[in-house]
């Protein structure tokens, strides 16, 4: 676990901490303004067979509450373990973009084989079901919400998936999902996915941002819009450069 700092003098210190994900080696990211306090999970993702204890015993060790759950697109690996979460918890807001919404509970819409292939076997194995998670909010572009004490404001990047978003956490953090990765970016030859979308995304939404933002992206080590502006060639390229 490392704690972020805020970009400003009065900014709240972060908890940011997460559990990878066995299948896919999503990030789960879980978010709080500090220890004792409600808390925000990102992405549940798929683990053997969900990721509730894995989730349960990190946020028991910061002795945090589940508030909300905020997912960035509505990939399998990102979404697989919503419905076990929020019933151990007994509640927990689901954030996600409305262009995502149906892929909550139907996740074959966009899948590609390997990740077809997987549902399969664990809806054989432990018969995983999907259906509409209880408490849903819908997320706009532009929007600004207050979770769980945190400032969060809501940045619509569609391209990895067309509801994929990213979220600037009190202005010092950005979750990015699938769209943003340490000298990547996610993938846009699968259902629903835009090549073109991606690159508008890169240079309008993400090139955009402020330098300083550490980036919390869904699979993969943290990053920095600094260090991707210079040395991340699919975003390099979307901007323009060398």
């Amino acid at each position: 676990m490392r704690l972020g700092l805020g970009s400003g003098e009065n900014e709240p210190v972060l908890l940011v901490d997460r559990v990878v994900a066995r299948h896919f080696a999503t990030n789960c990211w879980v978010l709080a303004t500090g220890i004792g306090q409600e808390c925000v999970v990102v992405d549940p993702g798929i683990g053997q067979p969900h990721l509730v204890s894995e989730i349960r015993s990190l946020v028991d060790s910061h002795r945090l509450k589940i508030s909300a759950i905020l997912i960035t697109h509505g990939h399998l690996d990102h979404t697989f373990s919503i419905l076990p979460l929020q019933r151990d918890v007994n509640g927990g807001t689901v954030l996600v973009h409305r262009s995502d919404r149906d892929l909550l509970a139907d996740p074959t819409l966009a899948m590609g084989a390997a990740a077809l292939a997987l549902f399969q076997e664990l809806s054989k194995r432990y018969g995983a079901k999907f259906e509409e998670p209880n408490e849903i909010q819908i997320l706009e572009d532009q929007q600004d919400i207050d979770l769980a004490g945190m400032q969060m404001r809501i940045i619509h990047t569609p391209g990895h998936t067309p509801g994929s978003i990213v979220a600037v956490v009190n202005d010092s953090h950005l979750v990015s999902g699938d769209t943003l990765f340490a000298g990547s970016i996610g993938r846009t030859d699968l259902s629903r996915g835009s090549a073109a979308d991606m690159q508008i995304t890169l240079r309008e939404k993400i090139a955009v941002l402020p330098g300083e933002l550490e980036v919390l992206p869904g699979h993969g080590e943290r990053t920095t819009i600094d260090r991707e502006l210079r040395t991340n060639p699919y975003l390099r390229a979307a901007i323009g450069g060398e």
